[in-house]
Formats: structure tokens, C-alpha cells, sequence
């Protein structure tokens, strides 16, 4: 059976989605049809992509959130069913990385915040959407992990504890909610080119570094993690659920 990617009439969430790979993930579900809901703390690279794609001839809604906040998460969703009639699809992307250094020297602050944003705003979103998926039959789950959360990387101990989190996450709820037709699958990017990361990849040391030993032999684009969400949210992954699949160019195989 020949597949084409087409989620006309689907309603898709994506956090984080005012720049870098949320942002991609976006554009990239909007060309293949859904309608989006776009969530950020920034309003106006929010609505710079909203209006992106509605000038294409998409559909889409900004709402401003901040998802470390429970409140403001059951606010998005209700306005997505308000807008658009239910929901189909969440991509939670949205994240933050306070520290960057040797763990033992990690704040509680930076703990709370983190763990909020990057693992505990990511179930809020989910916990909010499952309704509305039963009753229109299933739905799809993109969690944004990282590779951070798969492996040791140096200095971002706390980054990557909260997304091993986002991981064993994706797992245990792909196993409640496969008889409901809901798969829930997560992305592990490598190192990607956006404003996020580019304390990484400005550093041109580094990032030579990183790039001699990435069989890929360059750092991905956010347009490269785009193509595998679309993918994820539609029908042709149906029977992909509790999975990691990792985008890194080839890094993590590389042996030590």
C-alpha cells in the first residue's frame, strides 16, 4: 500500500514553535494539511508564524503559553477545541536549559524549573489532549527528547535528566494508550542548528569538533527533525508507538 503524508483535517498542537525546530515542525505539519495551534512564551515569534501560515493558505492559531503552568496548558487546549473542534496531534517541544556545567553545582531552582517545563508540561499537554483524541478515535504524540537523554553529554547532566524523563515518559504511556488508537513516540535530535544550541555551535572549535565526528558530517537543520514529526503524526506510523527514534546524523554510533 502506497502512503502519502496527508493530515487534512487534523488539529495539531506544537509548543515551542515560535523558532528552531518547533518551529519547522509547524510549517511542515501546516503544509501537509493540518490545522496548527501554536504555543510559546513569545508572542511575537508566535504570531510571525501563525501568520506564515495562514498567508500559505494554512490554518493556524498562536496562543501565548507558558507551559511550565498548568492553567495556562488547559487554556491552549480548550482553546484549540474551541477553534478548531478537538484535537489529533501534540508535538511537545517546548524547553529550557538552565544550566549548563557540572551537576553538583546545579541549583534547586534550576531542578524545579526544568523538570516543570522539559517533563512535567509535557504530561500536562498530553493528560489535557487524551479526551479529545478518545472521542475522535485516536491521535498522535510527539515528544522532543534528546540524545542528552539517552547518553552522558558533557555539562548538561540536569538537560539530560529531564529528558531521560521525557523518554521512560513516551514508553509508559504508549503502553496506556495503544488500545485507544493514541501512539505515543518520542525524537532524539543531535545537534541541531538553532538559537537554543548555539552556545554549541557558534563555538567554532566545537562545532568542529562535533561535525568530524558525526558520520553525517554536519549539523542538522531543524527542517531535519521536521520531516520525521510529520511522519510520526501521520497515518503512516500507525503501528510505531513507545518509541525513540534518535536524529543525530550518525553521532551517538560512532564508538568511544
Amino acid at each position: 500500500m502506497a502512503w502519502t503524508i496527508d493530515l487534512t483535517g487534523k488539529v495539531a498542537i506544537v509548543t515551542g514553535a515560535s523558532r528552531g525546530i518547533g518551529e519547522a515542525i509547524a510549517l511542515g505539519l501546516a503544509q501537509a494539511g493540518a490545522k496548527l495551534v501554536l504555543a510559546s512564551r513569545r508572542p511575537e515569534g508566535l504570531t510571525a508564524v501563525a501568520e506564515h501560515i495562514n498567508q500559505a493558505g494554512g490554518e493556524a492559531l498562536a496562543v501565548p503559553t507558558n507551559t511550565s503552568d498548568r492553567a495556562a496548558i488547559e487554556n491552549l487546549t480548550g482553546q484549540a477545541i474551541e477553534k478548531f473542534g478537538g484535537i489529533d496531534i501534540v508535538v511537545n517541544n517546548a524547553a529550557t536549559n538552565l544550566h549548563f556545567g557540572p551537576i553538583l553545582g546545579s541549583e534547586d531552582s534550576m531542578w524545579d524549573k526544568m523538570i516543570k517545563t522539559n517533563l512535567q508540561g509535557y504530561f500536562w499537554l498530553i493528560q489535557a489532549a487524551i479526551p479529545s483524541m478518545k472521542v475522535r478515535g485516536g491521535g498522535k504524540i510527539i515528544n522532543v527528547a534528546s540524545i542528552a537523554g539517552k547518553e552522558s553529554l558533557p555539562l548538561q547532566a540536569l538537560y539530560g535528566i529531564t529528558k531521560a524523563g521525557v523518554i521512560h515518559m513516551t514508553t509508559s504511556l504508549s503502553n496506556e494508550l495503544g488500545a485507544d488508537n493514541i501512539q505515543v513516540n518520542a525524537i532524539a535530535p543531535g545537534f541541531v542548528k538553532t538559537k537554543f544550541s548555539s552556545a554549541l555551535w557558534q563555538n567554532e572549535e566545537l562545532a568542529n569538533r562535533m561535525i568530524s565526528v558525526t558520520p553525517a558530517r554536519r549539523i542538522a537543520e531543524p527542517t531535519d527533525i521536521a520531516g520525521l514529526a510529520v511522519f510520526l503524526a501521520s497515518p503512516a506510523s500507525s503501528f510505531i508507538t513507545g518509541q525513540t527514534i534518535v536524529a543525530d546524523g550518525g553521532y551517538t554510533n560512532v564508538p568511544a
